[in-house]
Order: structure tokens, then C-alpha cells, then sequence
């Protein structure tokens, strides 16, 4: 990445922190690439971990019923694809938020002045006028699902709202980017029951903690650029004891999914995820384990590398709670 950064000069079109190699810059038509840069789809890693939370609880909330030849137990396939779609349009529309926000900051940070509006190849109104497109798609996408749901969704955007400011007043803005990127647990739960549980918030907590963990790892690339500019993080923040902050935190993500199954199986329907689910779980721990011990904070590459390495965490839950569905479905259990 440091190489990249050094051959994106001002007048670039490219972006120091991001691939110059995606499909961006192959497929859309140059004067679109600002745009795409605003809402980060040259990094589709962040809209991805905004919508595994999305995916978790579409994927656990219809667990909750025992599985018949009629119900299977498997996530509502129309869901996940409005949330895939809701995803990448409500990063895109945050991204856009963010950028408008923190543009005088970024124009003093060696990794995002050549970003569109700092370098000035995008105007602020421009930008507000992507914002609002982006917008409405995830609108679009919200209102194909029950009231509540809509309402909890639009509920969201309080937290969002106050997020990019986090980070000149607390240590903690990674928790404020937790609340907000892990809303889809609630989301999937509300938008098959149209109501929430504690299995819902059980979710919502442990992704929250999760979103700290890799957030953390990530904001170790630009600690000192940070410091300079009066910019507070976890990162920051933990330091050298970030390997053991990590441990905690992404413990006690996996202590929150298992007690959201659990509860998914408590009530009176007497179901729940089976084994492949807590299995899943196993997997991930490993998964995190790993990030742990690879962990050099003082290395942008590889901090880059771990957090993005969250997207396969996000697939091993996901997976555990689909081969748990198909298991139950095929071996259920008998009163």
C-alpha cells in the first residue's frame, strides 16, 4: 500500500488508500470514478461487513420455528438480496456523509487527501446530491419490508448521523461505528418477525464488539497521522495492549452469538440453531485467533490485511447458521 500511496500525486484520479486494479476503474466511465471512490466501491470489504449482521440475523431468526417441509428453516433468499442491495447503497450513502463531514480533516492525513472532495475533483454539492441518490435507494430497498421493521430501520440514522463526530470528542469512536454497522442484526430479526428478542440483541451486541475488534486493527494505519491532527480512536487508545483488548473483545463477540442461538432456541417452538451453527462459531474463533497472533501494529499492510480478513469471519458464521438450518431440516428432532 505504501507504494501505491507514493505513485498518487495530486492531480491523480486514483486514490491512495484503495486497489487501482478493480472493477471501477475497468468498467465505469472516468468521470464516474470520484463517485465511486465517495461511496468506497473500488473496497467492497466495507459493505460486506455492514451486511453480515444483515445476513446473521436473516439466517438465525427463522431458526427460531422447527423445521417442516414447509418451513425449512433457511433465510428468506428475497431478504438477502434487498439487504445485499440495502448494504451497498446505505455504505455508499454513509461514506458520502463521512466525507463531506471530515473533508478538512482528510486533507491533512497522507492516506485520504486524495480523496474526491479534499482534492477537489468532486464539489461539496455534488457530493450531497450522490448522498441523497444513495439514499433513496436504500429507501427503496426499506420499504419492501413490514412497518416495523421500516421504522427500526429508519431509527438507524440517528446513530449514523452522530458517528463521524465521535472521533473529536471520545476515544471510542469505534463503538459508534458498532452501533451503526451492526443495526442489520435487529434488521433481519424485525424484518421476518416484525419485533425484536433477546436473541436479536444478544446479535446486535456481540456484532458491535466485533465491529470495535476489526476496527481497531484497521485505525492502527493511521494512528499517527491521527495523533498529528487530533484524531481519538481505540487504536489510540489501547496502544500497545491492543493484542489483549482483542482478546476480550472478540471473546466476549463469540460468548453474544452463542447466547443469541441459545435464545433463539428457548422459546416455546423448542427450536434453535443445531450443532453446525456452534460449530461455526469454533471456526471463527479460530479465525479470530489467528488475527490476534498475526497482529503488528505497526505494519499498515498487514493491519489492512487482518481487518480485511473479517469478511471470511463473516462467512463462517453465516455458513454455520445455513448448514444448521439444513441439518435440522434433514434430521429434526422428535418430541
Amino acid at each position: 500500500m505504501s507504494n501505491l500511496r507514493d505513485s498518487v500525486g495530486a492531480g491523480s484520479d486514483r486514490v491512495a488508500d484503495a486497489p487501482s486494479n478493480t472493477f471501477v476503474y475497468r468498467a465505469l466511465p472516468r468521470a464516474a470514478w470520484p463517485y465511486a471512490q465517495l461511496a468506497r466501491w473500488d473496497r467492497p470489504i466495507g459493505w460486506q461487513l455492514l451486511l453480515w449482521p444483515c445476513w446473521w440475523s436473516a439466517a438465525l431468526a427463522p431458526q427460531a420455528i422447527a423445521p417442516t417441509a414447509v418451513h425449512t428453516g433457511l433465510p428468506n433468499p428475497w431478504h438477502l438480496v434487498l439487504f445485499l442491495i440495502g448494504a451497498i447503497a446505505m455504505r455508499g450513502a454513509g461514506c458520502t456523509y463521512n466525507d463531506l463531514v471530515d473533508e478538512e480533516i482528510d486533507a491533512r492525513v497522507a492516506r485520504t487527501r486524495s480523496r474526491p472532495l479534499p482534492s477537489g475533483r468532486v464539489t461539496r454539492r455534488s457530493a450531497k446530491v450522490f448522498l441523497v441518490a444513495q439514499a433513496l435507494v436504500g429507501l427503496a430497498v426499506l420499504v419492501q419490508f413490514n412497518l416495523f421493521a421500516i421504522l427500526l430501520g429508519m431509527a438507524s440514522l440517528g446513530v449514523v448521523a452522530v458517528y463521524p463526530f465521535l472521533k473529536r470528542v471520545t476515544d471510542w469512536p469505534q463503538l459508534g461505528l458498532g452501533f451503526a454497522f451492526s443495526w442489520g442484526a435487529l434488521m433481519g430479526w424485525a424484518a421476518f418477525w416484525g419485533e425484536l428478542s433477546g436473541s436479536a440483541l444478544a446479535l446486535y451486541a456481540g456484532s458491535i464488539l466485533w465491529t470495535v475488534g476489526y476496527d481497531t486493527i484497521y485505525a492502527h494505519q493511521d494512528k499517527e497521522d491521527d495523533a498529528l491532527v487530533g484524531v481519538r480512536s481505540t487504536a489510540r487508545l489501547f496502544g500497545s495492549r491492543t493484542r489483549g483488548a482483542l482478546v476480550l473483545l472478540y471473546g466476549a463477540t463469540l460468548a453474544l452469538f452463542a447466547l443469541a442461538f441459545l435464545v433463539a432456541g428457548s422459546g416455546a417452538a423448542n427450536a434453535g440453531p443445531s450443532w453446525p451453527a456452534y460449530a461455526g462459531l469454533l471456526v471463527g474463533a479460530a479465525q479470530m485467533g489467528w488475527q490476534i497472533r498475526k497482529l503488528s501494529i505497526d505494519d499498515p499492510d498487514q493491519c489492512l490485511k487482518l481487518f480485511k480478513s473479517n469478511g471470511v469471519f463473516g462467512w463462517i458464521v453465516f455458513l454455520g447458521l445455513v448448514f444448521s438450518a439444513l441439518w435440522s431440516l434433514s434430521f429434526p428432532v422428535r418430541p
